[in-house]
């Protein structure tokens, strides 16, 4: 009966001291992908929406492909960035811009907007 009561409280405990840990997480990416969805349908800086489609948008471009089922389409985020980043590494006639090499974004930029699309 003891060890019952003492498992519970070390349970309580432990589950009281990562339960606010886990909740910072998850607001933290939540808080990623808004400040994402921002840069990106910045007209001043992602400019995403010139060229795609993207849900939640207004006025959007048909340059690109609409950007949905990105998982499904870039199952490693990595890979996704890498598109965001530097589009021409993988197709070397692309239009979309070279956010990375040209310094129109900054790494945390990407990464955010990375973290949007991904939703997508």
């Amino acid at each position: 009966m003891t060890r019952k009561i003492v498992a519970a409280l070390v349970g309580a405990v432990l589950g009281s001291l990562l339960l606010p840990a886990a909740w910072s997480i998850a607001q933290e990416a939540e808080n990623a992908v808004e400040l994402g969805k921002n840069l990106a349908f910045d007209r001043k800086k992602g400019n995403c929406l010139a060229c795609h489609v993207i849900a939640g948008g207004d006025l959007a471009g048909n340059i690109g492909p609409p950007l949905v089922a990105m998982k499904m389409r870039f199952p490693d985020k990595k890979d996704l960035r890498s598109q965001i980043y530097d589009s021409s590494a993988k197709t070397p006639r692309s239009v979309m811009p070279r956010f990375g090499p040209h310094r129109v974004l900054n790494d945390e930029q990407i990464d955010l907007i990375t973290e949007f699309v991904y939703t997508l």
